[in-house]
């Protein structure tokens, strides 16, 4: 009988509705309530919900391969213009990075971690702190301000933005390059918004590429010039179309994400004010506390996969060449392995074990500096302002549609200076 009730349930529901895209779990419950692998009627598309089988796709990337066409949502027709387009005015969307599979995924990780290193990272810590600091400063004495422009998208934007060779003050054009590349995976579009959409990336592409040009030859210490120049003596660089890929992928997963976790971090406090009390009461609690943040609310969603031979996943027959989605999202409210995981507790003894930065070989390269952004910028606001609460409360639905990522809309707040 809960099978049929989980079935129905579901039957209520479409992922490409934005009112479900910004309150999921719901629908994440009954696919997990009901038998088998969930098969959205829109798209074909097999969404992997629970824990165990995210687990099961994320370390078999033999049979769940990350070679997948990054607008499939777009259909097969769209997403083929978009590839013939993108290829006659600057580069195409090759396959790099977590869009590979083994053996070629392991020399672009390779690369790739040359250039995010822990030790890097760390020493990026008083700089990302400082910009924390800068960017408060402008709104301290208001009393109030909109955290999402002001802050949450301005941290890792800013920081993002200067690796790319753009002066701090110009956030807002890394902003519509970054929005720009995600979009063709985040919602669907007609062919003229496609393709309005890629020219707008494709003049981030020639920026990086005469920024990619110059840093061969002049490095500067920033993330351009370390990729340039990431190769050993006897290994072939980059060509300019695996570094745009992999910019494209850096920018993707280390702006957005952190963005919307930054956000969801401060709302979380706001809903809690005794774990904003215990937090502020002992900061070394930050680290439980940003894996709570990002388990209970996952910044990326889901991201896709496809199959490489028929495979069975629990009891559903999955075709070759399907599209899958792993839905970290559903995952990591999983109650087979989170007790209570609708609650939000910083204290949860197994938070770290979330599945928001992946598993297996291509765990995110930047989940190191995703913590450190977290947990630097929320830090820096609990030590800067008090009596923090919503200016108003939050418009329905309070994500902007999406369908692989979680993006508040707004984010409005009032408080005092400390």
């Amino acid at each position: 009988m809960a099978d049929v009730s989980a079935r129905e349930r579901l039957e209520s529901f479409s992922l490409l509705d934005p009112m479900t895209q910004s309150d999921p779990f719901a629908m994440y419950e009954a696919m997990q309530d009901a038998p088998g692998i969930y098969r959205m009627p829109e798209t074909g598309f097999y969404i992997v919900s629970r824990y165990a089988d995210l687990r099961a796709v994320l370390t078999d990337p033999a049979t769940y391969s990350n070679k997948v066409d990054r607008a499939s949502l777009q259909g097969p027709e769209n997403a083929a213009k978009l590839r013939t387009y993108m290829e006659a005015r600057g580069w195409p969307h090759i396959a790099t990075l977590q869009r590979t599979d083994a053996p070629d995924h392991a020399r672009y990780r390779k690369l790739v971690d040359r250039v995010f290193t822990v030790s890097r990272v760390r020493e990026m810590g008083p700089h990302i702190e400082e910009t924390a600091h800068r960017l408060i400063d402008r709104f301290v004495d208001k009393g109030e301000c909109e955290f999402i422009s002001e802050y949450a998208m301005l941290l890792p934007g800013t920081i993002l933005a200067e690796e790319m060779g753009l002066p701090s003050d110009q956030v807002a054009t890394f902003k519509k390059w970054a929005d720009a590349m995600l979009a063709p995976a985040s919602y669907v579009m007609t062919e003229e918004e496609l393709l309005r959409n890629a020219d707008i990336e494709l003049e981030a592409q020639h920026h990086l590429a005469s920024l990619f040009e110059e840093r061969r030859v002049h490095p500067i210490g920033d993330w351009i010039s370390a990729l340039a120049n990431a190769h050993g003596e006897n290994e072939e660089p980059l060509s300019m179309a695996e570094l745009q890929s992999i910019m494209s992928q850096l920018i993707g997963g280390g702006f957005e994400s952190t963005m919307t976790a930054i956000g969801h971090a401060l709302m979380q406090l706001i809903n809690h004010p005794n774990q904003m009390a215990r937090l502020r009461e002992n900061p070394s609690r930050v680290k439980n506390f940003v894996e709570e943040v990002i388990r209970f609310e996952s910044p990326t969603q889901g991201l896709r996969r496809r199959t490489t031979r028929d495979v069975e996943l629990s009891g559903t027959l999955i075709p070759k060449d399907s599209v899958v989605i792993v839905r970290y999202g559903a995952a990591n409210r999983d109650a087979a392995k989170f007790a209570c995981p609708h609650a939000f507790d910083m204290d949860r003894s197994n938070a770290g074990l979330h599945l928001a930065f992946g598993a297996g070989t291509h765990f995110c390269v930047g989940a190191v500096l995703a913590r450190q952004e977290i947990a630097t910028g929320i830090l820096a606001i609990l030590e800067r302002l008090d009596d923090i609460s919503l200016a108003r409360p939050l418009t329905e639905p309070i994500h902007r549609a999406n369908f692989l990522t979680l993006p508040l809309r707004e984010l409005p707040i009032r408080f005092r200076a400390r």
